[in-house]
């Protein structure tokens, strides 16, 4: 092949991605590895420039194509016809063959000696070159890896569906196996969803692990079938119904320990995507110094918890921790004097000195029915899973005008919207003055991995961002990958939040309805709200998560 040289450093500061000192440093960096670093690896790693925007570059000065390996049906048979070791050590994905070449991707196009004796191997053809993302060809071997793993007992569910035995609610059935193996995998991992989602080509599983959906098998579409149907009866649904979603639960025992699985499914253009949320029973209650939360939210969470009666509410997207939260202040403040009941869908918890209601839309029993029956059963503190209609609404601000302490959850981006999604829903802005406390607005971030920890340089894009949060000498922190984090760089996560105390200025303002932006500004000279970015920076820079995880989740 012919062999180019790129004077890439030069290139980017003539594109003005970096100063001719930066360039230098660069160098010596380089140098001081004795070569082992490439200069492009140190500029992306410095933050000068996205990985993403240096390989189209590279790609623009070799004459070649960049290919988002995303968007492109990887053909895995063809790989499996080489070694694994030797495309690996090319970085290189054979993700297409036609009459004229065969389709490689890679993502150092600069290794010649490798790309050399990939073209000695093929040999059949020549190959035509194209550049993509390291973590994308990675992703790709990761992938052949998983098929390769299954192969054999997706072959066993093929001779059952041939024969029709997997129709049958055999436990011992290669279906059922399969089901097992994917849910122990999920649970190993500690995952809180699985998801089973067909495409055109194959069934793809992942499993959410620290907020984020990783691959775990990737299956053929003769098999998608068999595993839908024995899920669905499982979760108690229609199998001969796949035209409307439908929603059940079960529960199975994998290694000893019992899980509840609520189960969703949703037609889609090439079948059912499947939604198994993994509700562990035997799961640790939070405390509430636990959560994650700074010194000083929550001191502030825990004035607002003191409050004889009000509304709280505690708001975030799905997934973000708010059920959590909620437990971990029931438990603070629970007590054998006061009458705690709470309205559920699902039970996710146990809490002592709690009576626990579960909702069913089965028969009809929703958040509004139930909130009218347990006001006659003289609580104190009530605890609505979340606020869905306007009826649940407006019954739970009277339930907290009338004595009682109320927690429930919201869907907003922040809690200052929390107040404009009330009047939203119809509810008087004097009654939310009267009635509201506070509100708690909050994102999970993945924590970095403690074993591999190291100083890192984000991109300056990125630090641009967050510049007014910044002290004058600033440090932030990665995860550089290792057997303990899955080569993640992340192991578990934490909470970053915002809250919003209603003080008597704050009150005044929602009963005269004035806007958010108002609301806020007035909040933060009162000086105890702080912006969730806030927070989010100050844990980035104590090292405990990234800048690049924190505005993933935060404005």
């Amino acid at each position: 092949m012919i062999r180019h040289k790129i004077r890439i450093g030069d290139i980017l500061v003539e594109k003005g991605f970096l100063t001719q000192e930066q360039l230098l440093e660069c160098l010596a960096e380089q140098k001081e590895s004795n070569f082992s670093k490439k200069l492009g690896e140190i500029i992306v790693q410095r933050g000068y420039i996205e990985e993403k925007e240096f390989i189209e570059i590279l790609a623009e000065q070799l004459n070649l194509e960049f290919v988002d390996l995303y968007g492109v049906n990887v053909d895995f048979a063809l790989m499996s016809r080489f070694s694994l070791s030797m495309l690996r050590n090319a970085n290189a994905v054979l993700f297409k063959e036609d009459e004229d070449f065969v389709h490689v991707a890679v993502s150092d196009p600069l290794n010649y000696e490798a790309i050399e004796l990939l073209e000695k191997n093929i040999a059949t053809k020549p190959i035509k070159l194209y550049v993509a993302l390291k973590n994308d060809i990675l992703y790709v071997f990761d992938r052949l890896e998983i098929i390769s793993v299954t192969k054999s007992l997706v072959d066993n569910i093929k001779k059952e569906i041939s024969s029709g035995m997997y129709k049958t609610e055999s436990e011992q059935s290669s279906v059922m196996q399969l089901i097992e193996l994917i849910i122990r995998n999920a649970t190993k991992n500690n995952a809180s969803d699985i998801h089973i989602e067909p495409s055109g080509f194959n069934v793809s599983v992942r499993s959410r692990v620290d907020g984020v959906l990783r691959e775990s098998f990737v299956f053929d579409l003769d098999v998608y079938n068999a595993l839908a149907s024995r899920i669905k009866i499982l979760g108690n649904l229609d199998i001969s119904e796949k035209r409307r979603s439908q929603d059940g639960r079960f529960s199975m025992t994998i290694d000893n320990n019992k899980y509840d699985f609520r189960l969703s499914t949703a037609p889609t253009m090439f079948g059912e995507s499947i939604v198994m949320r993994i509700l562990d029973s035997n799961k640790i209650l939070l405390k509430l110094k636990d959560l994650g939360m700074e010194e000083k939210n929550l001191k502030l969470f825990n004035d607002i918890l003191n409050s004889p009666y009000g509304i709280i509410f505690v708001t975030g997207p799905t997934g973000s921790g708010k059920t959590t939260t909620l437990y971990a202040a029931l438990n603070e403040i629970k007590s054998i004097e006061n009458k705690m009941i709470t309205i559920e869908d699902p039970i996710e918890y146990q809490l002592p000195l709690a009576q626990q209601i579960q909702i069913s839309e089965r028969i009809d029993y929703d958040f509004a029915d139930a909130l009218k029956s347990i006001l006659r059963q003289d609580p104190d503190i009530i605890m609505v899973g979340e606020i869905r209609d306007e009826e649940t609404l407006n019954i739970a601000v009277q339930a907290s005008l009338t004595g009682h302490l109320v927690f429930t959850t919201l869907h907003t981006n922040d809690a200052p919207s929390a107040i404009t999604r009330m009047i939203q829903m119809n509810l008087e802005p004097y009654l939310i003055s009267d009635s509201l406390i506070g509100v708690i607005a909050q994102r999970l971030v993945r924590t970095i991995c403690p074993s591999c920890k190291e100083t890192f340089s984000p991109p300056l894009k990125a630090v641009e961002k967050v510049k007014d949060y910044l002290p004058e000498n600033y440090q932030f922190y990665k995860g550089r990958g290792c057997v303990k984090c899955n080569f993640s760089g992340y192991k578990g996560r934490t909470m970053i939040c915002e809250i919003m105390k209603v003080t008597e200025t704050v009150s005044h303002m929602i009963s005269i309805n004035m806007n958010k932006y108002e609301i806020l500004r007035k909040a933060e000279e009162e000086g105890d709200f702080e912006p969730m970015i806030i927070d989010g920076v100050a844990k980035a820079l104590k090292g405990l998560t990234t800048l690049e995880e924190v505005l993933r989740v935060a404005k």
